[in-house]
């Protein structure tokens, strides 16, 4: 049984918001995504899980209490210091980032759902080099694995 898995995704993160009503069809109402960045991210975080969970005999959805860790690089804007550390603290919402990172791993089968983390270990937003787990352009660092209970560890 497979108890974690880490990869990297490569591309522009994006965050999962609003959707804007463009009328109903067939009894349901039709609602489309109102960032177009965020169909890439999503294709981009499918791939690259994909990719990784093929690397692994006998992979199947991660299922149970989960432990989820996150940390997207973001592109440093031309006007931020070069000679201290700074953070994203603007656009887009860290929350939001982790909605459309979570779907897309939904998508992927990585897990059965993504009710089941039930914890984060870190989620951040950084710029290139200001983190241990930054990458060197923009994407993510993502982590999920399988929750040790502590009774568990005391035994």
């Amino acid at each position: 049984m497979i108890r974690r898995i880490e990869f990297e995704v490569r591309g522009v993160p994006a965050p999962q918001g609003s959707k804007s009503f463009k009328g109903i069809r067939a009894g349901h109402a039709i609602l489309v995504e109102s960032s177009k960045k965020v169909r890439p991210w999503r294709q981009d975080v499918k791939a690259a899980a994909e990719a990784e969970m093929g690397k692994l005999t006998g992979w199947e959805p991660l299922d149970g209490p989960l432990v989820a860790t996150m940390v997207f690089t973001m592109r440093r804007p031309l006007s931020a210091p070069k000679t201290r550390q700074t953070w994203p603290d603007r656009t887009p919402d860290l929350s939001k980032l982790i909605r459309s990172t979570e779907d897309a791993l939904t998508d992927a089968g990585l897990w059965v759902d993504d009710a089941r983390v039930v914890e984060y270990a870190r989620v951040a937003k950084v710029f290139p080099g200001d983190d241990p787990l930054a990458l060197s352009s923009t994407g993510a660092v993502i982590i999920v694995e399988r929750l040790v209970p502590l009774l568990a560890v005391a035994a």
